[in-house]
């Protein structure tokens, strides 16, 4: 099985662009500005997902329906991205990168704009979906842009940066544009989106590299893919760990104000985000030589913060202590999951890239359920628990997978 970057040197020749092997004596360095713009581009794919939870009770006033039917706006978003990322992938298999780039970021700022405008709750709801669709196009690109913009040993890097943008949105965006929400309105919130979003068009296009996409004809193989030695653990995974993390977080606020913490909440998140940039610093670092350390060490800090949680949660140190924890395990995660994908994929990464996207949003709007079920019956101290039995088979797939899927050094 060849490595994603044989994978695309291979490519580059089928379609005559050679630069790989011309450009092998020069200096090798990170395209900064370029992985910038693709974690601005993760920025606004976050946010705009995540937006409309701080922002429920003016919405909900201003469409005229409840607070959760207007929470449903969230679900619609991971709905549209998990129906429509691996057709839409395969799809636009042969586009030119750059060009699909701009297509999806454009997607973004329509959708924004749609929903900052709109004062009818149907309409918001088809925004909400094409926001989705426009995610799911994103998503399955970024991780292997950014790939390709790098030397082969400063590819993990690069995925990091880009993922750089999950952990800043959560932290800072989602807090920010709750602020301009209560201070300005709602809409205001949302414009601002589609104002960065346009003013990334313009970096896009002027400082982002092209690169060819699949030469005509060739497709993608998106079922067969899952035979492919590494892909379905790397799936698996991916399915689970994103569920047990999504259905603490998505009710974190809840949580928190029934452990007498209600007014921290920003606080809290702002911790978690900190951390989880220390872990994306930290696997950009190390992943090239430690991707299975790495992977193992995200899964066991992330439970070691829900046994702190379930166990020592009476008092608010404990608590920080958890969520730092949470938050270096889980910062690099994207990252990590991203690049076993590309790697397990070889050939097919697209695919692989593809079907972790919609299992990434499964398991998202899966947590909210979940979640929600939970809560109901048995209340929000189950939380840390229900995370601990969701990683014990995470962690024995992930320490099963050693050959093929997480191996203990990486390919990039």
């Amino acid at each position: 099985m060849r490595t994603a970057e044989a994978t695309e040197t291979t490519a580059a020749h089928r379609t005559g662009n050679g630069k790989a092997a011309a450009n092998e004596g020069e200096p090798q360095k990170l395209p900064l500005l370029a992985l910038l713009a693709l974690a601005t581009a993760v920025f606004i794919t976050s946010l705009t997902e995540t937006l409309p939870a701080g922002l429920l009770p003016a919405m909900s006033a201003d469409l005229g329906v409840s607070e959760s039917a207007t929470g449903q706006t969230v679900t619609i978003y991971a709905i549209g991205t998990a129906l429509t990322a691996i057709p839409l992938t395969a799809a636009t298999s042969g586009w030119r990168r750059k060009r699909l780039l701009l297509a999806a970021m454009a997607g973004f700022a329509a959708a924004n704009t749609v929903t900052a405008v709109s004062a009818d709750y149907p309409v918001t709801m088809v925004a909400r979906f094409v926001a989705g669709v426009a995610a799911g196009l994103a998503w399955a690109l970024l991780a292997g842009y950014a790939r390709r913009m790098a030397p082969a040993h400063l590819q993990g890097k690069a995925i990091a940066i880009a993922m750089a943008g999950i952990p800043v949105a959560l932290s800072l965006g989602v807090p920010a544009g709750t602020f301009l929400g209560k201070v300005l309105s709602w809409q205001i919130a949302f414009l601002i989106m589609t104002g960065l979003t346009v003013g990334l068009l313009a970096w896009i296009a002027a400082l982002v590299p092209d690169h060819p996409g699949r030469p005509r004809g060739e497709k993608i193989p998106v079922l067969s893919t899952l035979r492919v030695p590494g892909v379905s653990p790397v799936l698996f995974v991916t399915l689970v760990f994103v569920l047990a993390h999504t259905v603490l977080y998505t009710y974190i606020a809840t949580f928190l104000d029934e452990l007498g913490m209600g007014g921290s909440t920003d606080l809290v998140l702002l911790v978690f985000g900190a951390a989880s940039l220390a872990g994306i610093w930290i696997v950009g670092a190390l992943i090239h030589r430690r991707l299975r350390a790495l992977t193992l060490a995200s899964v066991l800090l992330v439970g070691a913060a829900a046994a702190v949680l379930a166990l020592f949660s009476d008092s608010p140190a404990p608590v920080y202590a958890a969520v730092t924890l949470w938050g270096l395990g889980w910062g690099g995660a994207p990252t990590l999951l991203q690049t076993a994908a590309g790697e397990a994929g070889g050939d097919a990464a697209d695919a692989a890239q593809a079907m972790l996207v919609t299992l990434w949003n499964v398991a998202m709007a899966g947590g909210g359920v979940f979640g929600g079920i939970l809560l109901g019956l048995v209340g929000s101290s189950s939380f840390p628990w229900t995370i601990l039995l969701l990683l014990i088979p995470v962690l024995l797939v992930v320490a099963a997978a050693r050959r093929h899927g997480f191996p203990a050094r990486s390919r990039v």
